[in-house]
């Protein structure tokens, strides 16, 4: 076995950009074997007559190996999910969202340990999204945002109406759009994820 559901980093972002070349998978890089990676792989690998695990083991490996190109960083980073960068010290007690407007990712982080990893986007130089230390005060799974009247599914509260929260504007159009001063999340399944383990209360940093 080379890699399974739960592994994370350089190796898997080349396993999703591989995957995506075939249309296997249309998400990420992300860099995280989540569900989607896991379906994909099972997917991918009935196709050929393959034991479909889900996990990428080496015959899965160098069958893909065979059908793809080596991606370049543009691939490899497709959805701005650049690494993210060291965690801010406030970030490493605790329960925390630890979101860093450099890497534009979300760390989700239990005592020092990242349990996710997510490409985020920031509000516009007119509607900035505050930094600091935060609290998450307010979860709403249907948000709709009154004063701009667009949905805000999995929203979860910090800082007056600023959210981290899924974003189709996002999905849809990446960064050539901006939020209104929230954190948007383009991936929803792995939002839904988070919003099911984030409680109100959690830290929230957001930093450079």
């Amino acid at each position: 076995m080379l890699w399974s559901p739960g592994d994370s980093g350089r190796d898997i972002r080349e396993l999703q950009a591989r995957l995506r070349q075939i249309a296997w998978i249309f998400h990420g890089p992300t860099g995280t074997y989540d569900e989607l990676t896991t379906q994909a792989v099972r997917g991918f690998q009935g196709k050929r007559g393959l034991p479909k695990t889900g996990v990428t083991d080496s015959v899965t490996w160098q069958r893909l190996l065979a059908m793809t190109r080596e991606p370049g960083k543009w691939e490899l980073y497709l959805m701005g999910g650049q690494p993210a960068d060291e965690p801010d010290p406030r970030c490493m007690s605790g329960r925390v969202l630890c979101i860093s407007k450099s890497s534009r990712t979300l760390r989700w982080m239990i005592d020092g340990r990242t349990v996710s990893t997510m490409p985020v986007r920031f509000g516009s130089e007119y509607t900035p999204t505050r930094e600091g230390v935060f609290r998450v005060y307010w979860k709403s799974r249907h948000h709709v945002s009154t004063l701009y009247d667009s949905p805000m599914p999995y929203a979860m509260f910090f800082s007056g109406g600023q959210a981290v929260h899924f974003s189709a504007d996002f999905a849809a159009r990446g960064y050539a759009g901006s939020s209104h001063g929230c954190v948007n999340v383009r991936d929803e399944a792995a939002i839904a994820r988070l919003y099911g383990q984030v409680r109100n209360g959690d830290k929230v940093v957001v930093h450079w």
